[in-house]
C-alpha cells in the first residue's frame, strides 16, 4: 500500500458493511510526504481508490482536478502564493519564456553550424578544425554546464541563477561575435554553452513547480520542443544570411535574441520554487518592486537557503540518483538515441555542403532549406506525442485500477524506435547515394522519434523522483551532450570510406548486409542492446526498482 510512505503513523481499520473491504484510514496523511516518497506510483482516481488508500475523511480533503476526475500531485498547498495555484494565463506565461529560454543554448551552438565555413575562411583554417575546436568542445560543456546550475538552484531558487547565467551567456556571446582570433571565439563560444545551458535544466523544475503531474507529460512535451528544435532553428534562418553576408551578423542577430529573452526573465519571470516542506514560510518582509528585484538578483534566494538542502547533499545529490537502476539505463538509452542526433547536426552540414564524393556539393542557400526539415519533423513530433502520451497515461490508468505507475510512459519508445530506425536508414542510404529526397526524408523521420522519445524519458525519470527534478533534468542534458560530443569527430570520415548508409545503420542499431556485419558488430550489438535491456527491462522491474532503490 503506498500509506508505507506516509509519515503518519496514526492508523486504525474500519470494514465497509455494503462490501465487507478492510480499508487502513489515516487519521492525518501527509500528502507532500506521499507524493515524494510514491516514486512513481501515485492515487489518481478520486473515489474508491483514494478513500481505500487514505480513508474517507482524508480522501475528501483530496484537492482535484477541474473536471473532479484526478488528484492533483502535488497538492497545491492553501497559499496564494503556491505555483501550483497560479491561474493557467500565469503557467502559460512562464511555460512561454521558459520554452524561449531553452532554445537559447542550442540556438547560440547552432550558429556556429551555419556559420562554419564562413568562420573558417575568417581564421585561415578547415571547416574540420571549426568543427572540433569550437561545436564539439561547446556541446561539451552544454551538457557540464547543467550539473553545476541546479546545484545552486537547489539552494538560492530558479529565478536568480537562470537570470545571472543568461546575462552572463549574453555577454559571452557578443565576445564571440567580436572575437579577433580563433582562440577568443573558442573560448567565448564554449563559455557561452557553461553559461547558456542553464534553461535546459531549469525546465524540468519549472514545469513540475507549476503544473500538477498529469499535465507535466504535455508541457514537458512543449519545453523539450524547444530545446530539440533549436540546434536546426539556427542553421535555416542564418544559412540564407550568411550566404550575403558576414557570419559576425549571425551571432550579433542570436545576441539581439539571447538580450529579448533575458528582458523576459527580468520583467515577467517570478520565482517557482515554493518550499512546500516548511510549516511555517518565514514572513515576506519587502514587496512590490523592491521584493522582486531582490528575488531577482539572489538576495532573497540567498537568505532562504538556510532553509534549504546543505552544500554536502546538494554537491552529491546527481550521484545519488545516477547509479539507480530505474534510472541509469534509461538514460543510457536516451544518450544514444540522441546524442547520435546532435552528431547529426554538426556533421549533415558538411556532407551537404561538400562537392561529391564526400557530399552533395549543396550551395549555402539549398543547405539553409535543408533544416527546414527538422524543423517541421520536432513540431510534428511534439504534436504527435501530446496526444499519444495523454491517450497512453488515461488508458493505463483505467486499466490499473485508478493508480498511475510509471513504467507506462515507455509505451511511447515502442512507436519512437521503429520511427528512428527507418529514418536513420534511410539518411544513411541518401547520403551515400547523393539522393536528395532520401536524406530529408531519413532525417525528418529520425528527428520526429527523437522528440517523442526525449519527452517520454524526461517525463518518465521525473515520476520516479520528483524530489530530484533538477539532477534529473541535469543528467539528461548530459547524457545527450556525452552521446553526441564525440559523434562529428569520427563521422564525417568514417562515412568517407564505409558509405552513409553503413555508418546510419550502425547509428540506428542496424546491420545493412554480410558484408557490413564483421566491421558493426560492436556497435550493433551495444545500441539494440541498450533498448531492449532499458525499455522492456525497466517495464518489468520497474515498480521493483522504485521500491527497493527509491531516495
Amino acid at each position: 500500500m503506498a500509506l508505507e510512505h506516509v509519515s503518519s503513523q496514526r492508523l486504525h481499520s474500519e470494514t465497509k458493511a455494503d462490501d465487507s473491504i478492510k480499508v487502513d484510514v489515516a487519521d492525518d496523511v501527509d500528502f507532500v510526504a506521499y507524493y515524494e516518497r510514491a516514486s512513481g506510483r501515485l492515487v489518481v482516481d478520486p473515489e474508491y481508490v483514494a478513500k481505500v488508500e487514505f480513508g474517507e475523511v482524508m480522501a475528501s480533503r483530496l484537492k482535484l482536478s477541474p473536471d473532479g476526475l484526478k488528484v492533483l500531485w502535488p497538492q497545491p498547498a492553501d497559499d496564494p502564493n503556491d505555483p501550483q495555484n497560479w491561474t493557467d494565463f500565469r503557467k502559460t506565461v512562464h511555460l512561454i519564456i521558459i520554452t524561449m529560454s531553452a532554445v537559447v543554448p542550442d540556438f547560440d551552438s547552432g550558429i556556429g553550424t551555419a556559420s562554419i565555413f564562413g568562420l573558417a575562411q575568417t581564421y585561415d583554417t578547415t571547416s574540420g578544425v571549426i568543427n572540433d575546436l569550437t561545436s564539439n568542445w561547446s556541446i561539451f560543456l552544454l551538457g557540464w554546464g547543467g550539473i553545476f546550475w541546479v546545484m545552486l538552484m537547489r539552494r538560492y531558487g530558479r529565478l536568480p541563477v537562470l537570470f545571472w547565467s543568461q546575462l552572463f551567456a549574453f555577454a559571452f556571446l557578443i565576445g564571440a561575435t567580436l572575437a579577433p582570433n580563433l582562440a577568443t571565439f573558442a573560448g567565448m563560444r564554449c563559455l557561452t554553452a557553461f553559461f547558456g545551458t542553464c534553461p535546459q535544466v531549469t525546465g524540468l523544475y519549472v514545469v513540475t513547480d507549476i503544473f500538477p503531474f498529469h499535465l507535466q507529460a504535455r508541457k514537458l512535451n512543449i519545453w523539450t520542443s524547444g530545446f530539440v528544435l533549436s540546434p536546426y532553428l539556427s542553421p535555416f534562418v542564418f544559412g540564407f544570411l550568411v550566404a550575403r553576408v558576414s557570419w559576425r551578423w549571425a551571432y550579433a542577430i542570436g545576441s539581439i535574441y539571447s538580450a529579448v529573452v533575458l528582458f523576459l526573465i527580468v520583467f515577467f519571470m517570478e520565482e517557482t520554487m515554493y518550499d512546500r516542506h516548511l510549516a511555517l514560510k518565514p514572513p515576506q518582509i519587502s514587496t512590490g518592486l523592491r521584493y522582486r528585484f531582490k528575488t531577482l538578483i539572489g538576495v532573497t534566494g540567498y537568505k532562504m537557503a538556510k532553509y534549504r538542502p546543505r552544500w554536502p547533499e546538494v554537491v552529491l545529490a546527481s550521484l545519488d540518483v545516477v547509479w539507480r537502476p530505474q534510472f541509469f539505463f534509461v538514460v543510457l538509452f536516451e544518450a544514444l538515441v540522441f546524442g547520435f542526433s546532435i552528431g547529426v547536426n554538426g556533421t549533415n552540414v558538411i556532407f551537404m555542403k561538400s562537392p561529391p564524393p564526400v557530399g552533395f556539393g549543396f550551395s549555402q542557400y539549398a543547405v539553409a532549406g535543408a533544416y527546414a526539415t527538422p524543423i517541421v519533423a520536432v513540431l510534428l513530433g511534439e504534436f504527435i506525442g501530446r496526444y499519444v502520451n495523454e491517450f497512453i497515461m488515461d488508458l493505463h490508468i483505467r486499466k490499473n485500477g485508478g493508480f498511475f505507475e510509471a513504467e507506462s510512459r515507455l509505451w511511447t519508445c515502442y512507436l519512437a524506435m521503429p520511427l528512428y530506425i527507418c529514418g536513420f536508414l534511410t539518411l544513411g542510404a541518401g547520403i551515400q547515394n547523393r539522393s536528395e529526397a532520401a536524406l530529408i526524408m531519413g532525417w525528418g523521420i529520425a528527428i520526429v522519434a527523437i522528440t517523442l522519445n526525449t519527452v517520454v524519458v524526461y517525463a518518465y525519470c521525473n515520476d520516479c523522483f520528483p524530489r530530484r527534478a533538477g539532477e534529473v533534468s541535469a543528467l539528461l542534458n548530459l547524457s545527450r551532450a556525452l552521446g553526441g560530443f564525440a559523434i562529428a569527430y569520427f563521422q564525417v570520415p568514417w562515412a568517407t570510406k564505409s558509405g552513409g548508409l553503413m555508418v546510419f545503420g550502425v547509428e540506428a542499431a542496424q546491420v545493412i548486409s554480410l558484408d557490413t556485419l564483421e566491421e558493426s558488430d560492436g556497435c550493433y550489438r551495444l545500441v539494440i542492446g541498450m533498448f531492449f535491456i532499458a525499455v522492456p527491462m525497466t517495464q518489468l522491474k520497474g515498480s521493483y526498482f522504485r521500491a527497493r532503490y527509491a531516495l
